[in-house]
């Protein structure tokens, strides 16, 4: 085996556990509202998520993987030490926000460890600025808009249902959140899973290994929605605390339209090859939801430090990954 090779295969690893990360820590977007609302237990749920995560393989689309590959940074000054120090940076960004309960984005760290490594590597020049704002837009964007659909949904459904009894609502609905969760967790398969393969693609295309055009192997394929399974089903608890019960108080009425609204949000995304972040989303359209209530059912304080966490993602993770950079090309120059 060559030391090229080894290379390529450590990173590809490297980025697997990455993978890993973003399914524990993302697990709470696809189950907290569920748990929440005691539609499943905390374990039925990670199961149920999980399954769906993998299921998102049937719905596969490449325009996500592409951008994260090709779209961020010249795909000509990549070079092994860049992704592994990205990775690096995102996955410590990761872990900080886990530790802290802090439900921030895992693609816009990735994006940031992108952005960090490839100033070190090659300068402003290297950056391919209609990728990076097109994506840091959806910072914005992609939260706007799950509330947005989360409000409105809501509002459709409370009227539809004004005449209901309370009691047979909430076990309607509790079953109709096994339908919504489950769409949610396939979109967030579509979309998330995707983000790895276009890095483990680039690993492969900047090695040589992956011939003169740039496309995603299908083993890439199964290994990340198998890995990202694997992680969402091991659970991130500390997030689910949060997501679920602390932004707003939630009924399966509303579990029901902000996983709706939220799923929406990210499959159109996925197709447009948007590599949005599932967390902005729900958590958006948790916000809507909790808002047709009243504004002050929303807890602003604690959406307030979650918005925090959104905005430092990108530099902070950025600014990790070129320290790494740094250290690595002044150790293995």
């Amino acid at each position: 085996m060559s030391v090229s090779l080894s290379i390529v295969i450590f990173v590809i690893v490297l980025a697997l556990i990455f993978d890993f990360i973003n399914g524990f820590h993302d697990s709470a977007n696809s189950i907290a509202t569920i748990v929440s609302t005691k539609v499943l237990k905390p374990y039925q749920a990670v199961i149920w998520a999980a399954f769906f995560n993998f299921v998102a393989i049937l719905l596969f689309d490449s325009q996500v993987a592409k951008t994260v590959g090709t779209g961020i940074v010249n795909t000509s000054i990549v070079n092994h030490t860049l992704i592994l120090s990205a990775l690096c940076g995102a996955i410590i960004w990761n872990l900080i926000t886990w530790w802290f309960g802090l439900p921030s984005s895992s693609s816009h760290a990735l994006i940031g460890g992108l952005i960090g490594a490839g100033l070190m590597r090659g300068g402003l020049d290297v950056l391919i600025w209609k990728g990076i704002i097109k994506t840091a837009s959806f910072i914005i964007v992609s939260p706007l808009i799950g509330l947005i659909l989360g409000l409105c949904l809501m509002v459709v459904v409370l009227n539809l249902s004004r005449h209901s009894n309370v009691n047979r609502s909430n076990l309607i609905f509790k079953k109709l959140q096994l339908f919504s969760a489950a769409i949610y967790s396939i979109s967030h398969g579509m979309n998330d899973a995707q983000k790895t393969m276009g890095i483990i693609a680039l690993v492969l295309y900047s090695g040589g290994y992956l011939g003169p055009t740039f496309h995603i192997p299908f083993w890439v394929v199964i290994a990340c929605y198998t890995v990202l399974a694997l992680g969402t089903m091991s659970g991130g608890w500390r997030i689910v605390k949060t997501m679920g019960t602390k932004i707003t108080k939630l009924q399966p009425m509303g579990g029901f339209c902000a996983e709706t609204a939220a799923a929406l949000s990210i499959i159109g995304a996925s197709f447009a090859g948007i590599p949005v972040s599932t967390t902005h989303t729900i958590t958006g359209a948790i916000m809507g939801v909790g808002s047709t209530r009243r504004l002050s059912a929303v807890r602003w304080g604690v959406a307030g430090n979650i918005v925090w966490a959104w905005v430092l993602t990108i530099p902070v993770s950025g600014v990790l990954s070129a320290g790494i950079y740094f250290l690595l090309a002044a150790l293995f120059p």
